[in-house]
């Protein structure tokens, strides 16, 4: 006689709770779903919170450990809401030789952020990539989405000064 499994009911009533119910039934429920589970969470409200990541443990039936286990170690998940604009400074080997330190610690001391912040005002988050595959254009920065290379602190501070208007 084995127990009974009951659903957990999602943390909202939010509709993009469907898409993820959806991932979760696409692979049975089962616990090897966990990253891509979590991946279509991120897709969806663009960062794990508490409420998300106990769901989706409990949903595939994974210790909550384990479940924030892989959401920590995993570089592409973040824990925290990201700013309205995202920066992403390359880190690679090329980058990094071009400058790459420079930017970044010149972003800290202009806007007082660290890679993996977001401004108090909400505005900018900075991250890091090991690599962008644009090694030409070393060093590459990705303003919301778009590839700027060659970039030089100057461009980067008047650039993400404008974001903070």
């Amino acid at each position: 006689m084995g127990t009974s499994f009951r659903k957990p009911v999602a943390p909202s009533q939010d509709k993009r709770w469907r898409i993820v119910d959806a991932t979760m039934r696409r692979y049975g429920n089962q616990s090897h779903a966990l990253i891509e589970v979590l991946h279509m969470v991120q897709e969806s409200f663009g960062y794990l919170d508490k409420d998300s990541v106990r769901y989706v443990a409990m949903s595939l039936r994974v210790p909550l450990s384990q479940a924030f286990g892989v959401a920590t170690f995993y570089h592409y998940f973040t824990l925290k809401p990201p700013g309205k604009h995202t920066c992403v400074v390359c880190t690679g080997t090329a980058c990094y030789i071009k400058g790459a330190g420079k930017l970044l610690a010149d972003v800290e001391n202009h806007f007082g952020i660290k890679p993996g912040e977001t401004t108090s005002d909400g505005n900018v988050s900075l991250l890091t990539a090991r690599c962008l595959g644009a090694c030409g254009l070393a060093p590459a920065v990705v303003f919301d989405g778009q590839v700027a290379g060659k970039q030089n602190s100057a461009e980067m501070v008047e650039r993400l000064g404008r974001w903070e208007q």
